[in-house]
């Protein structure tokens, strides 16, 4: 049996100012995602910085980080949308609270 190494790659762990990019990416796809439905979110930098904090784990990359958007951002968002919470035409504001998202009506 031989095993034979083509090429070589080089993973460096993300900082967190390559989290916090992660970040805007995934705001910036939710943000279109919910303007089809005619919804304006706007993000804090208290609400960025909680999403970054929560998923940093330099060990697993952004896996992390994209299960924390998912479940604290996208999924409470959808919720409250299904609640009635949020309409067309509406615009949301979402804070950090007691290391939470704060989700209000502007």
């Amino acid at each position: 049996f031989l095993n034979r190494i083509d090429d070589t790659v080089i993973f460096h762990r993300l900082s967190k100012e390559d989290i916090g990019k992660i970040v805007e990416i995934q705001v910036d796809s939710l943000t279109r995602r919910v303007a089809e439905r005619n919804i304006e979110i706007e993000l804090t930098d208290d609400a960025r910085t909680l999403l970054g904090n929560l998923g940093y784990d330099p060990t697993y990359g952004a896996r992390p980080l994209k299960r924390v958007v998912q479940k604290q951002l996208v999924d409470q968002l959808a919720l409250k949308i299904l609640e009635g919470d949020f309409t067309e035409g509406d615009s949301v504001l979402i804070d950090a609270s007691d290391g939470e998202l704060a989700f209000t009506k502007k």
